[in-house]
């Protein structure tokens, strides 16, 4: 299976995390609890993935909103020293940026609180294609509004323009699930799923059942994400599974969307299939072992030698 070497467009949310780090237990209201750290850093399912793509080298673009506001001028400074493009990024007056308050227990389990904010007034007609491009990568399809009832109009657009369509599901807090999801199946040449989210769509979290249910749907190549056990990918030329390395993990937020744009970013750079999952399994590897979705990531090359330090896998 080959894959294209062109660039990527990347659209989804962009937010502010505020992590806070360790929480065990919730204090009663009015308390108070001291924590070792709590810190601000690039969150959102399509800035991490696109961070990470241009960490790694790959020309990316990126299609969001943020507000006009510290918040949101703090994002895009952070997504620029990844050498991202923004210009599809909408700068959005009298709009609170996107923000979540993260509470990470000593296990890096985490508990959310989120505010949509800017995230609302992300339009798919603000996404172009314009030349040399190859990939389209739709994040989070589940926490834009707006880009949720526009989807199949948009990977329609970019199918026209001749692009790898690839989406990730993230959490469906509005209970829809397939009767969004399941329209766009055969569009898509990629789907990114973990297993809480498979066992709402498919009602299984397991690799065999996941990627039948989607791969009958019309979905070309389909990635189970399963954290700490790894990754399962089922496509037309067989299945299979890539364990998890073995790393002290701090913080998982935004392991899964490394995960993505390592898997992409391997793939425009013409990794078989199973090597762009270890490649993309060693991404989310570097990315736990430092708090926040995005400051692990390595550059390209620093990836592929930490990988080869550690064989050829199974």
């Amino acid at each position: 299976m080959a894959f294209p070497a062109g660039g990527l467009c990347c659209t989804g949310n962009i937010v502010l995390d505020i992590l806070v780090r360790p929480v065990e237990a919730l204090p009663e209201w009015g308390a108070t609890r001291w924590v070792d750290n709590i810190e601000q850093h690039l969150g959102g399912n399509g800035a991490i993935t696109a961070f990470t793509l241009g960490k790694l080298g790959a020309p990316v673009q990126l299609a969001g909103a943020v507000g006009d506001d510290a918040f949101g001028r703090y994002l895009l400074e952070r997504l620029g020293s990844a050498g991202v493009d923004l210009e599809q990024v909408c700068v959005a007056p009298g709009s609170q940026t996107a923000t979540t308050v993260g509470l990470i227990n000593s296990r890096s389990d985490r508990l959310f609180l989120h505010v949509r904010g800017s995230s609302d007034l992300v339009v798919p007609e603000q996404v172009h294609f314009g030349p040399g491009l190859s990939y389209f990568h739709f994040a989070s399809l589940f926490q834009l509004p707006r880009m949720r009832q526009g989807a199949r109009r948009l990977l329609e657009r970019a199918r026209q323009a001749g692009l790898f369509t690839s989406l990730d599901t993230m959490w469906d807090p509005t209970g829809r699930w397939l009767e969004d999801l399941g329209p766009l199946c055969p569009l898509l040449d990629c789907l990114f799923v973990n297993q809480q989210e498979a066992r709402m769509l498919a009602g299984s979290d397991q690799p065999a059942p996941v990627g039948r249910f989607f791969r009958d749907r019309g979905v070309g190549l389909v990635v189970l994400k399963m954290a700490e056990k790894g990754c399962a990918v089922s496509s037309a030329s067989g299945d299979f599974t890539v364990p998890a390395f073995d790393v002290p993990a701090i913080d998982s937020t935004g392991a899964g969307d490394t995960f993505c744009g390592g898997f992409l970013a391997a793939l425009r750079g013409g990794f078989p299939l199973h090597e762009a999952t270890r490649f993309a399994t060693a991404v989310a590897a570097h990315c736990v072992q430092q708090i926040g979705g995005a400051d692990g990531v390595a550059g390209f090359e620093e990836t592929r030698r930490w990988l080869a330090e550690r064989g050829p896998g199974v």
